[in-house]
């Protein structure tokens, strides 16, 4: 049982970073920041979950049928997230590329301490706190002193160099050709070893030049995500889930009128239009599988949207979900999500882990939480920095959707344009 009490804000900015600082001192962190991005299916302007009451972590062997179990047994809100190789629980698939993060496959906890921000009003909800801890705690946020610390500069190298890059692209599209795959997201890591840094601080310097609507600070004791993602994977509220995949990048310009002319060039191209419709046709199958008949609906198709860092095509697509389906089900039956795999999806993964050398594991999974009456929202886990503090390892990866009608050099350009922010708070903290 929570006890949950309302608080008014009278600065909510200065706020929510006073709470990020003083959540980080426990172990367990989620932090969702929406960055005042007002859209329709937004709930809260900020999320934080910290200290885990209970907790599961887990490799993909049985792992959604695990997460069933834990929801079940809890009915509360829990918070973590879904790695990329869960797709080996779900098909005949396998993950054997390098994997220098060595994070779980799967991780959730149960919050004793959740905090709820929606313009200026607060809701703290506290699992079995005990005297005056919920308002010790809020007195403790606003009062609390923030200590600035740089980390050092950090080397980025790529795992995947430019000609290796169009030789393993131009291999993609050779599958496209013989008709095994008709798109398919492909991703290369920028990597550090024995580097260290320091990363509530690259997160924050992360999230004030992207400034993007699905933002997370994520910490399981030593190992952290800092995500400034752009894109939703599945919500669901009551019966209706919400997907929204993004396919199709422009470059965003300081010149006003040249940053017009690459929006216009992204809402006018025909190849991210049709990178986005193939995507949306698979995120349409995929909720199909827990529909309503008759209840899987296009909201907008290739809506373009812009970022602090680029220009962004999003589909919205929907579905009424089935009384008797669990959330859990409508998670396992979309993973991982169309906008990081291909069409078909099953095919797509198999020549993705031919052909990309590391294991993506949290990259281009989900971080998001469940709450106890049975909803949730899940983000993308893309233009995030994974690190492992105890391996001194920080990796990031760039993706982007090739097809028939790619450019191999275009395409590697582009995931330059999506790597810009990160090498950016990495190399000139």
């Amino acid at each position: 049982m929570r006890t949950i009490v309302t608080q008014n804000i009278a600065n909510p900015k200065a706020f929510k970073t006073k709470l990020l600082h003083w959540a980080n001192q426990f172990d367990e962190v989620i932090y969702l920041d929406s960055n005042q991005h007002k859209q329709p299916y937004t709930s809260y302007d900020l999320v934080v979950a910290v200290e885990s009451f209970t907790s599961i972590q887990t490799d993909y062997v049985h792992a959604f049928d695990d997460l069933e179990q834990y929801y079940n047994a809890t009915k509360d809100w829990l918070f973590g997230y879904l790695s990329y190789d869960l797709k080996n629980d779900i098909e005949d698939l396998k993950s054997e590329n390098f994997d220098g993060l060595l994070f779980p496959d799967l991780y959730f906890f149960q919050p004793k301490k959740l905090f709820l921000l929606k313009e200026n009003t607060l809701e703290l909800h506290y699992l079995h706190f005990c005297d005056d801890e919920l308002y010790n705690d809020f007195h403790e946020i606003e009062t609390y002193q923030i200590h600035t610390e740089d980390s050092t500069p950090v080397t980025m190298q790529q795992r995947i160099e430019k000609q290796d890059y169009v030789e393993k692209v131009t291999k993609m599209q050779h599958y496209i050709q013989i008709g095994d795959i008709y798109e398919a997201n492909f991703c290369m890591e920028f990597y550090a070893e024995n580097a260290t840094i320091q990363p509530l601080f690259v997160f924050e310097k992360l999230n004030r030049i992207s400034q993007a609507p699905f933002a997370v600070y994520l910490k399981n004791r030593n190992k952290y995500a800092l995500s400034a993602s752009p894109e939703r994977y599945l919500k669901k509220i009551q019966n209706k889930i919400i997907s929204q995949p993004i396919k199709g990048t422009s470059k965003r310009y300081e010149d006003t009128l040249d940053d017009l002319k690459s929006k216009e060039f992204l809402q006018n191209s025909e190849k991210e239009k049709n990178e986005n419709i193939m995507i949306v046709d698979l995120v349409r199958n995929d909720l199909s599988k827990t529909a309503a008949k008759n209840s899987v609906e296009v909201e907008e198709l290739c809506g373009v949207y812009t970022f602090k860092q680029v220009h962004q095509m999003i589909s919205t697509v929907v579905s009424t979900v089935k009384d008797v389906v669990s959330p859990i089900e409508v998670l396992k039956t979309t993973f991982p999500m169309g906008s990081m795999t291909g069409v078909p999806k099953i095919s797509a993964m198999n020549i993705i882990e031919q052909l990309e050398e590391t294991k993506r594991g949290l990259y281009s999974g989900a971080v998001g939480y469940f709450t106890p009456y049975g909803d949730f929202d899940f983000n993308v886990q893309i233009r995030t920095i994974l690190y492992n503090e105890r391996e001194k390892y920080i990796s990031f990866s760039v993706g982007s959707a090739i097809t028939q009608m790619s450019n191999p050099e275009q395409e590697y350009e582009e995931c330059l344009v999506k790597a810009q922010a990160m090498l950016h708070v990495l190399q000139n903290p």
